[in-house]
């Protein structure tokens, strides 16, 4: 599965300040979670309105490195049709996924 080069896995999941403002940064995460198939629009959507306030910095940019791959691994991703590889498989991309399956 090919990941932007700049991705590192940071497997410190801690929780966001929810009380902070939405940052520019976040809210650039969730326009490009729009995506071409509708299965991941409706279940980005739903996991963003569940879990926005409450990400880390390391769970948006393992955010991030998910938002990377084409539309299908995406989704093969999220409904446990594939599992995690290279770069992608450490446990803050773990956490995010069982996060989205459960949104």
């Amino acid at each position: 599965m090919p990941v932007a080069e700049d991705f590192r896995c940071d497997d410190d999941l801690g929780v966001a300040d929810p009380d902070a403002p939405v940052s520019v940064a976040l809210r650039r995460l969730r326009w490009r979670a729009r995506r071409g198939l509708l299965e991941n629009d409706l279940l980005l959507g739903r996991f963003f309105d569940r879990h926005m306030a409450t990400l880390s910095s390391s769970a948006l940019d393992a955010l991030a490195g998910l938002l990377d791959l084409p539309d299908g691994q995406l989704l093969d991703l999220v409904l446990g049709r594939a599992e995690p590889q290279g770069a992608l498989d450490c446990a803050t991309v773990r956490e995010l996924l069982t996060m989205l399956r459960s949104a």
